[in-house]
Order: C-alpha cells, then structure tokens, then sequence
C-alpha cells in the first residue's frame, strides 16, 4: 500500500498531480477533502473521475483540511491510497430517513471480508447517530471511520461526492475488502466537563427543548453568555453537552438553532440524560497522540493514517492544532478533515462523536516496525501555550477541586436526609404507638368517674391527659400534613370554639384562670377545615393557660367585619420581647415553660396557607393574639 497526499492550494489540479504515475493502478482509493465552494468541488470530482476512471472515489466538504503536518482552511486535499491486497467497493444511499439511509448502504458495501468503512454523510439534515444504528443493523463488527461534512461553520448547505455523484443529502461510503489489510482506529478526547449537573428535561431524538428547566438558548446565555447564544450553532461547537458512556465519555454538539428556543445536536439525546458542558483541555490536546499509541502502532506499522478531527478542535486552538497533527506525519503520510462529527466503532459499536480526533492506521505490510517519538524543538509562540496550558491546567483543577467538593456535600446531605428521614419514622412510629395507651387511660379516667365519682387525683391526671392529647394532635398533623384531607366543612365559629373552650376549661382551673368568651353574632358558619382551625385555636388556648398570670382571666372575642371573621385571645402575662420571632420554629421565650416550640410555627403556616392576618400586642398590661379570618363569613351562608 501507497499514500499520495496533494495540497491544490488554488492551484490546477494537472499541475499538482500526475496523474500518469496511477493509470495503470488498479485498486485506486481518492478522498477528496474540499475547503471550497460547490463549483471547485465539483470540478475536482469531474476532472478526476475523467482523469482515473477505474478510481473509487468519495469526497466531503470541511472545516479545515489536513495534510501532512499541516492545516489548512478554505483549501481542497486529494488523498491517492494504492493498494495492493485490498479491493474496494464505493456507493451511496439518498434515503431521507437516517437509520434506513445507513442501513442501504451498508448492504450495498459490505462483504465477507470487508475490513472498513470509511463513511461520509452531509453535515446538516443527517441524524448521525440514527445513520450509525443502521449500519450497525447489517453489521456491527466492521471498523468505521469518517464523518460529517462541513460548510466552513456556516450550518447552512454542505456536499459529499461519490464517484460523479455530488449530493445535498445523504451518505456515501467505501469499503476496504481484504483478508491482508491490517487496520488500527482510536480516538483522542482531551474535553474536559466542567461546572454543575444538568438534566435533560425534553428531548424529541437529536432535539433538545428544555435543559433543567430552561430554554436551551437561555441554557447557554445563562453559562456563557448572550454572545455565543445569538450566534448559535457556530460558537456552541466549542462547548458541547458531555454526557457520560458506559465505554467513553460522549459529547454532543450544537449543529441547528431553531425559532423556538430548541436546539438540535450532532447526534441523540435521551431525556433524563444528566449533563455538563466541556471544554477543550489545552494542555492535554497539545501532548504528543503518538506517546500512548506507540506500541499498538508499531504492531501494524502504518502504511497511512487518515484523520477526522472535530471542528471545534480546530477553532479552539487554531494556532495549535496541528500540534496533535505532526506527530503522525512522522510516521506515514497523514490526511484527512475536520468535521461536523466524527464515526468511531469500539467493542461491537459503532459510536457518533463529538469534539474528538479520530485515528485510522492502514497497512498491508506484516512486518512490524519500531516507532521513534522525535522531539519539537520549535519555539514559536511557546509562551503563549504554556499561558494556554496553565489557565487550562487552573480550569480542570478547579472543576476537579469542585467536583470534590459537591460530592462531600452530597454525601453530608445525603447522610442528613437520612437522619431527618429516620426522626420521622421515628416520630410517626411513636405517634402511632401512644395514640392507643392515651385512648385506654382516658377511657379509664370516664368509667372510673362513673363509678366512684372525681377526686384531685384524678382531675390532675385528666388536666395532664388533654395537654398530652393537645401535643398528640399538632404532632399528628405535622407528620401527616401531606396526607391529610384538606377539605372545607361547614362550621359555626361560635359552637367551635365554646367546645374547644370546654375541653380544656378545667386545663385553665388548674393554673386558676377562667375563660371569658364573647362573640358578637350568636350564630358564624363558614366554611373551613377543621383540623387547620384546631391547630389555630387549640394552641393559643393552651399557650393562654400556660402564660397567663395566676388568678387572672383569659379573654376569648369574636367578632364580624363584613365579610371577615376576628379571634382575639388576650391575658394578662408576661411581656414578649420578640413578637415576630415567636412564630419561628423551635423559638420559646421562657425557657423554664414545657414545650418543642412548634406550636405558633404551625399556627403560622396554617395561617399563610388559608390567607388570615396574625397580629400580636404585648405590654405590661396585656398579651393579645388577633387573627383575621379573611373572606370567610359567607352570607350566603349565614342565610
């Protein structure tokens, strides 16, 4: 096998090429790799076909072209493989669906002994990675390689040629059959995620229409900035979604931007999908590829290497890129093309990339051959790449010391919410299990009453029983909230609260306070739920009884404002020194009293849930909770 890599460079291609060297060749693969317009490329494609008829020929349109240590733009490469112990068979498939596309071209190109497919499909219209799957439904074991065309970064119309076919749409393709040709393919990453998790909220196959809640352009103009969103696709390329894989680390690249704020990318995405956006990883592009391919390499002793290296590679460290090429020229005569997308086949897959350099290294050679790594000594612009290094170095270290850190957070959450989840079974476990002793004591309390009549002892323990009953209920309401039956009943708000006032009357006697209750209209229904009202009413009554001074009355008045209802309980206690902290969970003011500190907060929620104003008065002379029922006294109710 032979290699001929010719740079046109605006130049006639009889003057670049002589074409007389391969007439009589018979096994002829050309790739033509065209950086400029439609009429130059399909004058190439003309002139060769004419020029070696028995030629297989494939082209594609870039975004920048490779030859040798070079790369170039707005440029056209011919690539002339001979081979000796290789056939080859070249077609294409205009079928507008993706997967069926693939799937007839594969079945037009593969044999029994088919090494590879070097594919190229238009960079625009072709769901890539649907194409891939049809492929891989004739065959999944064949090697791929190639691409998606390009149109310089344009996004609007890019070509593929087969033979004298140009083509819009579609795929074209060659296979390499042999039972000699010995093939080597990898890959190099080297884009690193950075930041927070993001997930996948909708998506329709390669078309995303929410990310963690937002629009994908808001997506990018929240993360980097209005200038790259209002110039999507083009500048999104550089940083693309990377998601996570099973064998690689898989990026996916903006390639459309559509009216309704979606996007559509170089390949599928699945909703749920948990992502994060990449850069390219300076300091690890501008290592040297050959380092970690050297042993492998030396076992096939390249006869040529093709490249298909992603465009964002290119347009991220233009002045660096062919860094990672040069090394290959070394070794074999070197071509290719930066694509839309990169074809890669790993353990059975065939994988649609992003952002990637993807390596092909053929030989029909047996031997093996012992690889030299030669050392740049070229200086040119070195101080600007070890700046390009250090920042990219400081970028992926402070992703890394991120990372770090959000994992220690989501272990020290996830070890709180554990707690928390275990003090609320603990608690419902309890609450549960003292809602029947409770039953069994106070049913005891009334037959024993019955029989024998009451006596201090007993009024003492059915004093203690209500408060433990009063603390049983918010508890109750607090771990069963959410299950609770919210709907409103009718009540009379008069009968309400006398019957709350009676149940715990003799709570009040105990710390020698009576309830003194006054109401304004005999008769106020609303509608309301009733277990939020004891919440309101229950807890004021009992923080009344434990506050009030000695021998001092609590005061209990309703009132009617036109469609408003008014509670106030008023006393005579002790000063509050913080009225609006006292709602605040877990807040108690006199130490020395019982309780968790729950109650007001409960009282406080319910209040915001069903709109009633809360307003506490406290001075030397008294204490007053007033809540103002809003829009509740319905008079057609009251009718």
């Amino acid at each position: 096998m032979k290699c001929y890599n010719y740079n046109l460079n605006n130049k006639n291609l009889e003057n670049v090429i002589n074409f007389e060297k391969f007439k009589d060749k018979k096994n002829i693969l050309v790739q033509i790799f065209c950086g400029n317009n439609h009429k130059v490329f399909k004058k190439i494609n003309s002139y060769i076909q004419k020029k070696l008829p028995q030629a297989t020929i494939i082209g594609a349109t870039t975004d920048g072209e490779i030859i040798e240590d070079k790369v170039t733009t707005l440029n056209s490469i011919i690539s002339i493989s001979i081979f000796d112990k290789t056939s080859l068979v070249s077609d294409f498939s205009t079928l507008e669906d993706s997967f069926k596309n693939g799937k007839e071209l594969a079945t037009k190109l593969i044999k029994e002994d088919t090494k590879l497919l070097i594919l190229f499909t238009d960079g625009i219209k072709m769901n890539a990675e649907e194409f891939l799957n049809g492929i891989s439904s004739v065959n999944n074991k064949v090697k791929i390689c190639g691409g998606m065309a390009g149109d310089n970064s344009e996004f609007i119309q890019t070509f593929i040629s087969c033979q004298n076919k140009i083509l819009k749409f579609g795929s074209v393709g060659v296979a390499l059959n042999s039972k000699e040709l010995k093939v080597y393919n990898d890959y190099r990453f080297n884009w690193s995620a950075i930041g927070v998790e993001h997930t996948l909220d909708k998506v329709i196959g390669n078309r995303v229409y929410s990310i963690s809640g937002m629009n994908p352009i808001d997506f990018y103009a929240r993360y980097l900035g209005t200038d790259v969103a209002k110039n999507l696709p083009s500048t999104g390329i550089e940083f693309p979604l990377i998601i996570k894989d099973e064998f690689l680390n898989t990026a996916r690249a903006v390639i459309k931007k559509h009216k309704d704020g979606s996007l559509s990318f170089a390949g599928n995405l699945k909703e749920g999908d948990i992502v994060k956006l990449g850069f390219g990883n300076a300091e690890m592009i501008m290592q040297n590829p050959i380092k970690k391919l050297k042993k492998s390499l030396e076992k096939i002793n390249p006869e040529a290497f093709f490249l298909f290296s992603c465009m964002a590679r290119r347009r991220y460290m233009p002045n660096f890129i062919q860094i990672e090429i040069e090394p290959f020229s070394t070794i074999a005569p070197t071509s290719g093309f930066f694509t839309y997308a990169e074809f890669f086949h790993k353990k059975n897959e065939n994988k649609l990339l992003n952002q990637t350099l993807t390596i092909i290294a053929l030989s029909e050679n047996t031997k093996e051959k012992t690889i030299y790594i030669k050392k740049k000594n070229s200086k040119k612009n070195s101080e600007y790449a070890r700046t390009v290094k250090a920042l990219t170095h400081l970028i992926e270290q402070s992703s890394k010391d991120y990372d770090k850190q959000t994992k220690k957070l989501h272990k020290q959450k996830s070890y709180s919410n554990s707690l928390l989840l275990s003090q609320k079974q603990f608690l419902r476990h309890a609450v549960h299990e003292t809602n029947t002793p409770l039953s069994v004591i106070m049913g005891n309390i009334e037959l024993y009453e019955m029989q024998y009549g009451k006596n201090a002892y007993i009024s003492n323990i059915e004093v203690a029983m209500k408060n433990i009953f009063s603390i049983y209920d918010d508890l109750t309401y607090l771990i069963k909230k959410d299950q609770l039956d919210n709907s409103k009943i009718k009540i009379d708000f008069v009968d309400y609260i006398r019957s709350r006032i009676d149940f715990f009357s003799q709570v009040a006697l105990q710390v020698k306070s009576n309830f003194i209750f006054n109401f304004t209209h005999k008769d106020m229904p609303m509608f309301f739920n009733e277990s939020k009202l004891q919440r309101i009413v229950d807890n004021n009554l009992t923080n009344a009884i434990k506050y009030t001074f000695e021998n001092e009355d609590i005061f209990i008045n309703l009132s009617k404002e036109n469609s408003d209802y008014i509670l106030s309980i008023s006393s005579h206690s002790c000063v509050i020194q913080n009225p609006k902290k006292i709602f605040e969970e877990y807040y108690r003011e006199e130490k020395n009293q019982k309780g968790f500190g729950l109650g007001l907060n409960l009282v406080k929620r319910v209040c915001d849930e069903e709109n009633i104003l809360i307003d506490v008065v406290s001075n030397k002379d008294i204490t007053c909770f007033t809540y103002k029922f809003k829009g509740v006294a319905n008079e057609d109710i009251i009718a």
